[in-house]
């Protein structure tokens, strides 16, 4: 598939890195030169200086026989025109666009916009993203990563691994002795920095990060057969009014188990405008890294705080503040990736990557077949995937054991007729299931061929 990629920053460059990885032609376009070099150096891609939205520069990018134009160029009109001319000049058959500006979200959400008239097939916001990606960061506050799969019936949890872990220094394959109606895999772990599939004879060690796939229903339970408590949340302080904030602060307003949220944003004007669209939300005008000020916000009896604002090295401190006041649960975002090293040794429960969220959000996307949904780990490490099977896929018919799965590959669940069910070797996988599978980036292409799915959309 020819793809064109409109932005080579942190978002467009991982994209790049994806489909070039997986033999597909990538051009990547951005009028920043130095940001082109990068992505042809370290990638199997082509680069076009220039700025997206030119007709003739869209034209030197391969426009006229590409299959899909991603814009994810800093600016939302920048995105729109750079659709607007590949669909009218070019007749590029799909068009992905990176919006950040609310006004334009809610005129296209609400569908004052058509097709005709704004040419663009999936909007992605970043904002909306990263808020339900924190919404489920605090569904599960112990977990430092989640996210859910196979129809909301199991959860990827991210766990960070104790001293005080039951569990450690016991190999895999005698969790499902010890705890044989528990629906979970250890799908991943991360130790000294390097991710790894990990195989039934692995132990997990203090300070090992590991991804757990489970039941839905037993999120409680293998959070602590892990070590972990699961405490209900009742008051939560949310540092950031933008529109991240915004979006989280609403959607536990509406909540059925009433959850007290309060608002500090450093900004008057947002934090007024805040103020104007929440109903039971005290919002606070002020820093965020103001002690006086977080104490006023009752920081020290709150579960947990959230801090997401424009500012990484802000929501660093202002969640370590938070936590020396007597916060118990920390979450952060972070653009950063070489900020995660810091947030063990800072006492930071649990962080969202934008980039991440976004990159996993336009790859769901890209995917065409059978694939439901793509999640991307850690900084593109890997993927879990889940996809449908196929009457021609080679695992179609065969038992687990049978699959020749490559090395890195793991499945974590399998939906038959509506009902998680924890894999094992006698499983055997027919069409129509959904399976949950773990790959590392290298392995992401076999896994498709397993599938018998393309990235393609015809």
């Amino acid at each position: 598939m020819k793809v064109i990629i409109c932005g080579a920053g942190q978002v467009g460059w991982q994209i790049a890195r994806h489909l070039a990885s997986e033999r597909n032609d990538v051009t990547v376009v951005d009028k920043n030169p130095e940001l082109v070099r990068r992505a042809t150096d370290t990638l199997d891609v082509q680069g076009v200086v220039g700025f997206a939205s030119y007709p003739d520069i869209l034209e030197r990018a391969g426009a006229a026989d590409a299959d899909m134009v991603i814009a994810a160029t800093h600016s939302d009109e920048v995105n729109m025109v750079t659709c607007q001319v590949a669909h009218s000049v070019f007749s590029v058959q799909r068009k992905i666009a990176r919006l950040r500006g609310q006004s334009y979200l809610n005129a296209i959400y609400s569908d004052l916009y058509r097709r005709d008239h704004l040419p663009i097939d999936v909007v992605i916001s970043p904002e909306m993203e990263v808020a339900e990606a924190a919404l489920q960061r605090l569904a599960a506050p112990a977990a430092f990563d989640t996210e859910s799969f196979l129809e909301g019936s199991a959860q990827l949890l991210g766990i960070q691994i104790d001293e005080d872990c039951p569990v450690i220094n016991t190999p895999l394959r005698q969790l499902s002795d010890l705890f044989s109606t528990l629906k979970a895999v250890v799908m991943g772990i991360r130790r000294k920095g390097v991710l790894f599939a990990p195989n039934a004879g692995d132990q997990l060690f203090p300070g090992d990060e590991c991804y757990v796939m489970t039941e839905s229903v037993d999120v409680t339970r293998t959070l602590e057969i892990f070590g972990k408590t699961q405490g209900k949340l009742g008051r939560v302080v949310v540092i950031g009014g933008g529109n991240v904030g915004l979006a989280v602060a609403r959607a536990l307003e509406t909540r059925t188990e009433r959850v007290r949220v309060r608002v500090i944003e450093r900004n008057r004007e947002i934090a007024e405008a805040a103020a104007d669209q929440l109903e039971r939300t005290i919002v606070l005008n002020g820093d965020g890294l103001d002690a006086s000020l977080l104490e006023e916000a009752n920081i020290s009896n709150a579960d947990a705080v959230l801090a997401v604002t424009d500012d990484d090295k802000t929501n660093l401190l202002a969640a370590v503040r938070a936590k020396g006041l007597g916060c118990p649960m920390t979450i952060c975002l972070t653009n950063d990736p070489t900020l995660v090293p810091l947030m063990g040794p800072l006492e930071i429960d649990a962080y969202i990557n934008p980039r991440s969220t976004t990159v996993s959000s336009i790859l769901r996307h890209i995917r065409h077949g059978r694939v439901r949904s793509v999640y991307s780990i850690g900084d593109a490490e890997a993927e879990v995937i889940e996809a449908q099977v196929l009457t021609t896929s080679p695992m179609a018919g065969k038992m687990l054991r049978d699959v020749d799965f490559p090395e890195g590959v793991l499945v974590g669940g399998v939906l038959k007729a509506g009902k998680m069910h924890k894999p094992h070797g006698n499983m055997r996988i027919e069409e129509g299931d959904v399976v949950a599978i773990f790959a590392m980036t290298s392995q992401v292409a076999e896994v498709e061929a397993l599938l018998q799915v393309s990235i393609d959309f015809f």
